[in-house]
């Protein structure tokens, strides 16, 4: 990846919106721009001395500057190929070195600064103390529409990613049988994820099981992960592998048992309305609101509109949901090497539900997939 070139394109944003220094905690837009890679986060905080100055400062021409707590710079030891180090002391007052840094960008009283979206609020705390002059903003509106179009680098990594993902999926389906439970085959996803060459997962990895015996639990109400599941039911996986900074989001259906005819429709449709959605992602032509209702309205033809509940996808990067969205009401014009989610699904309580997900390329003909296996119904006996 082309750091220095980054970096450069960010100045030149800077200039055009009048920001005079970017604070970028560890996060996807530093690494995006440099290079320095997240570590998998924990379920609890681990807090260093220092932690709110732990990042990058970047000037319109001095910087980066990449300041780090001790435990970071000794222990997770980010691998930095351009920029400036400086190592906050175990000991005394970070604020010392946050002068000593602020001080080589020659602000003047009323400097504008903009933190990025993930920093700590100690991080704009401790800044506004020490510039009370400052007027900040969100880094996130000058790293976004640099990161929205993805180059043939980006691409081909995120095309080994879905690799990585779905020969993780294809041993999962060996393994899979009738009574086993969701936490079990969560636990195999994930196995075979970081087997198959993934950091980890690049999110939580999810099911929504249903049938007639197997409630659908939608967002986190969903008590029986550790509930046998026995025909008929169907299964609808939701994961994606973190691979060398990328995220990919995938999702099949597979059935236990013999899957009846409207189980079977539901599948059909839901496949038909991803097809359809492919082919309507076309850059300079279609909009992001545009491409969302030619999906739709297949599930809306087949009588199923009511349980498509959700946006047709979203943006995907260094991050799992990126903007824009493949919504109504974004009026996003499609590019050229934009990257999205396409995962039309019905989900019916009660009954039987589908999903599928890919991530799909906009191009200037219609949408570019990077992962296709599995396009009929998974069914286990």
């Amino acid at each position: 990846m082309d750091y220095p070139a980054r970096i450069e394109r960010l100045r030149q944003q800077m200039v055009a919106s009048g920001i005079d220094l970017v604070f970028l905690p560890i996060s996807a837009d530093l690494q995006y721009l440099t290079g320095i890679p997240r570590d998998m986060p924990n379920f609890g905080a681990t807090l260093y001395h220092g932690r709110w100055l732990e990042g990058a400062f970047i000037g319109k021409e001095a910087g980066p500057i990449i300041t780090l707590p001790r435990m970071t710079a000794e222990f997770h030891a980010p691998q930095v190929s351009l920029g400036e180090v400086r190592v906050v002391p175990e000991r005394g007052d970070p604020s010392v070195l946050a002068k000593e840094v602020l001080s080589l960008f020659k602000l003047s009283d009323k400097p504008r600064i903009a933190i990025g979206n993930f920093a700590w609020a100690e991080s704009a705390v401790m800044l506004q103390g020490l510039l009370p002059g400052a007027i900040f903003s969100n880094a996130s509106d000058l790293t976004r529409p640099l990161r929205q179009l993805k180059s043939a680098d980006e691409i081909a990594v995120m095309r080994e990613a879905g690799k990585v993902t779905e020969q993780a999926f294809a041993e999962v389906l060996k393994q899979l049988k009738q009574g086993m439970t969701e936490n079990e085959i969560c636990a195999e996803v994930d196995f075979q994820l970081k087997r198959h060459g993934a950091i980890a997962p690049s999110f939580t990895t999810a099911m929504y099981n249903s049938g007639p015996n197997h409630l659908l639990g939608l967002g986190h109400e969903n008590q029986s992960k550790n509930k046998p599941l026995v025909a008929p039911v169907s299964l609808l996986f939701d994961f994606g592998a973190a691979y060398e900074g990328y995220c990919y989001d995938y999702g099949r259906t597979v059935f236990f048992g013999e899957p009846t005819a409207e189980a079977q429709r539901i599948y059909d449709t839901i496949m038909a309305s991803q097809r359809a959605g492919i082919a309507a992602l076309k850059a300079g032509s279609a909009t992001c609101e545009q491409v969302d209702r030619v999906a739709r309205q297949v599930v809306v033809d087949a009588g199923y509109g009511q349980y498509f509940r959700h946006r047709l996808g979203h943006g995907i990067g260094m991050d799992v949901h990126e903007p824009p969205f493949l919504t109504e009401g974004d009026t996003t014009l499609l590019q050229d090497g934009m990257a999205f989610t396409i995962e039309p699904s019905i989900l019916i309580v009660g009954s039987f539900a589908a999903r599928v997900e890919d991530i799909i390329i906009a191009r200037p003909d219609g949408g570019e997939a990077l992962t296709s296996g599995w396009q009929t119904l998974t069914v286990v006996a």
